[in-house]
């Protein structure tokens, strides 16, 4: 779930089709602890909600269907494009008490 704030940039690092679907992966510099990505979590890029289907420590990977890559500017990424992410909030919030709770 994604609010429409950005939490922090990424770089698209690598872009491929396979069988109709485009798959972006993008990494990152995390700021604070609560900036990750959970396997079929959600995550924001450039204002477009998407479902995360590779998570990496520092980076993810996203499908993107044909009517998206047309519809928004994805069909303009390619390695080295900076795009805007917003992590899912629910992870924010768990990470936010799970730092409360150990006391960081």
């Amino acid at each position: 779930m994604v609010q429409g704030h950005v939490d922090l940039t990424a770089e698209c690092t690598g872009v491929g089709e396979v069988e109709g679907s485009w798959y972006y992966t993008f990494a990152y510099k995390p700021q604070k602890p609560e900036h990750i990505t959970v396997e079929k979590g959600s995550v924001s890029v450039n204002g477009v909600s998407l479902t995360v289907v590779n998570s990496q420590k520092n980076s993810f990977q996203v499908a993107i269907i044909p009517y998206t890559f047309e519809v928004t500017n994805f069909h303009n990424f390619k390695p080295g494009t900076i795009v805007n992410i917003e992590f899912d909030i629910i992870g924010k919030y768990i990470a936010k008490i799970l730092q409360q709770q150990l006391g960081n």
